[in-house]
């Protein structure tokens, strides 16, 4: 997930200003050195016929110094507007970005649907004595987060980078905060362990790992468990004590 340091713009942004005066004195200093240098000759010492052209040629040797210190404070000022006007389109464009991760959390279906979609998942799968397993994905931000929408902004970015890379076949589910649950039909224990392993890197990506931790747990049919109400339990087990739903009865 994208995210904005503004500490780290604030200081490339101070270098730079620094770099810039900088620049703009040593110019003045090298322009005053050299015009010291050329007074006596233009001034006192020049001869009449060249007196003029000298003089042009060093009051332009002047005004053009000015006009270099005065282009580099300029340029300063003109990158510092650029960098603001950009700064201010990065973090709207990562304010929407938020807003839409958190969004998408409404769009995911509940735990109802959960457990509608896993009863006839599980009824198919007994009757043509296929595999079912059910794959979900716990997510504990971390307390460096502080910031509500942020947080929901996280978890909405785990849940998009968990979509992309499901099948067409399965089906996502948020059962609680941070906790999600995916449907995987016609799916053996060997390829739901393969497709964790690919959904583990494309979720550490999110984020710096010191802002959120996840795991991964894989129940499969009939492998760890008899039923579908046996899968539902595996899952609610993992949920922490405030967030464990009610016992659901066995599906008929």
């Amino acid at each position: 997930m994208a995210t904005l340091n503004r500490l780290e713009l604030d200081q490339l942004e101070r270098r730079e200003s620094h770099l810039t005066i900088l620049a703009a004195v040593v110019v003045l200093i090298l322009a005053a050195g050299v015009a010291l240098l050329m007074y006596p000759l233009v001034f006192v010492h020049g001869e009449e016929a060249t007196k003029w052209p000298m003089r042009f040629a060093f009051f332009g040797f002047c005004v053009l110094s000015l006009l270099v210190a005065a282009y580099l404070l300029d340029r300063q000022r003109t990158f510092r507007s650029v960098k603001q006007q950009l700064v201010a389109e990065l973090q709207r464009n990562i304010d929407l970005r938020h807003q839409a991760d958190a969004d998408l959390l409404h769009t995911i279906p509940d735990l109802n649907h959960f457990q509608d979609r896993l009863a006839m998942e599980y009824r198919r799968a007994s009757a043509m004595e296929h595999a079912l397993s059910v794959l979900a994905v716990k997510v504990s931000v971390s307390a460096t987060v502080t910031d509500h929408d942020e947080s929901r902004a996280l978890v909405g970015e785990i849940a998009r980078a968990i979509g992309r890379n499901l099948r067409t076949s399965d089906s996502m589910y948020l059962l609680a905060a941070g906790f999600f649950g995916v449907v995987l039909s016609d799916t053996d224990t060997a390829t739901a362990k393969k497709l964790t392993a690919k959904l583990e890197p494309a979720v550490r990506k999110v984020a710096e790992e010191d802002k959120f931790k996840f795991e991964m747990f894989v129940r499969n049919y009939p492998d760890n468990a008899k039923s579908a109400h046996e899968l539902e339990l595996a899952i609610s087990s993992r949920l922490p004590a405030e967030q464990n739903w009610d016992e659901v009865p066995a599906p008929q």
